[in-house]
């Protein structure tokens, strides 16, 4: 197999960016600089490390594997060698752990001074918690977000790891790391990018604290304007145990579902805020009289503001999203397509996902890496 630099065709063209291995929003990072351009190589363990997935792990497509044991000083300095010509290092580990291994900031600062270096993890480099482990619902219960989720007053429902690991944690990073790399073509300087998924998700919350500041918030799920507290902003069940999105928030689109309800006659208004348990029962009662085909028939193109709720095996072939080409095959993998979308520069996917070390010897080549071969000989890398 034969790798090559400067393959990408997305605007991040051009930019070197070492990455070492980590699971979840590391990964999710790097996936998304790959799908913008930049040549990526991925360095992780031989054999790999649990929950980092293999050659169906979308995370890890658009750039090569190399296995390297950086408990080995050779290891170690083909990192150094790979972070000299890079312009980025992003890393995973808890606060500390590169600095032990020799490839903490200072150590690639010192072969690269306009290196830019992402650092990833749930609680930030200092704090009380920085060396407790942890994962995606831990982080985002401390910032305030967990509590107010789902429409269950008795108890908060976690959206899976979508809020924290990559809303808080991996699209700060990459913004980081592009803020970065921006400045550091201004002063010829790098700098480190503490990417915490704590302090992104309390920023991704910013609009609840203000209307917390407002004092017309309140702190109990399924009693405000966006979680369901309102009966035309919520989910309602078909008749056939499906489900749908109901978002009709301004006057216009509210008059729209209640026409195609068919309950202009008996729905009580949008603003009779006593009567909105009777309006929800209507609600109920009308949605649950068709099945979520039916519905989407009548809703789907209109301003209602209703979508069906669908798996995620159908979001592939949802009309729209096929239209658009959302989704798509490639290697045969069903997966989502690069994003955002540019009108020049624009955005093709790469290598499938690997195996741990498929690429070590052409992908170390390919960055200027001299004795390969000896440190494949060595156990230093590992050729899978």
């Amino acid at each position: 197999m034969s790798i090559e630099l400067g393959q990408g065709t997305g605007p991040l063209r051009g930019v070197k960016v070492v990455e070492i291995a980590g699971i979840g929003p590391g990964p999710h990072a790097c996936m998304i600089l790959a799908d913008l351009g930049a040549d990526v190589i991925r360095v992780e363990r031989p054999g790999g490390q649990a929950l980092a997935g293999g050659t169906t792990m979308v995370l890890n497509r658009g750039r090569p594997s190399v296995a390297l044991d950086l408990k080995n000083p050779d290891a170690v300095r083909t990192v150094l060698e790979l972070v000299k010509t890079a312009d980025v290092v992003i890393e995973g580990m808890r606060p500390g752990v590169t600095e032990r291994l020799g490839l903490g900031p200072d150590d690639c600062r010192a072969v690269n001074e306009r290196i830019v270096y992402g650092r990833m993890t749930g609680w930030g480099q200092d704090g009380p918690l920085a060396q407790a482990a942890g994962h995606d619902m831990n982080y985002i219960a401390i910032t305030g977000a967990l509590h107010m989720m789902g429409q269950d007053k008795r108890r908060p429902h976690f959206p899976a790891n979508l809020v924290g690991d990559f809303g808080g944690g991996s699209t700060y990073l990459v913004i980081g790391i592009l803020a970065a790399l921006l400045e550091a073509k201004v002063s010829g300087r790098g700098q480190v990018v503490d990417a915490a998924i704590v302090d992104g998700t309390a920023h991704l919350n910013a609009m609840s604290a203000a209307f917390l500041a407002s004092g017309g918030y309140r702190e109990e799920r399924a009693s405000n304007l966006l979680d369901g507290g309102v009966p035309f902003y919520d989910v309602y069940e078909t008749s056939d145990g499906k489900h749908l999105s109901v978002g009709s928030l301004e006057p216009q689109f509210f008059a729209t579902l209640v026409t195609l309800l068919g309950v202009e006659d008996t729905c009580p208004g949008q603003g009779d805020l006593d009567r909105y348990d009777e309006m929800r029962q209507l609600f109920t009662d009308t949605f649950a009289s068709r099945t979520q085909a039916e519905w989407i028939e009548v809703f789907e193109g209109t301003d209602a503001c209703v979508a069906g709720i669908l798996p995620l095996s159908e979001a592939f072939e949802h009309p729209h999203m096929a239209a658009r080409e959302i989704f798509v095959e490639h290697e045969g993998l069903t997966q989502p397509a690069p994003a955002p979308r540019f009108s020049r520069t624009r955005s093709t996917l790469g290598l499938p996902p690997p195996a741990p070390g498929t690429h070590t010897r052409e992908a170390l080549t390919a960055w200027g890496v001299e004795g390969v071969d000896d440190l494949i000989a060595s156990g230093a890398a590992v050729q899978a």
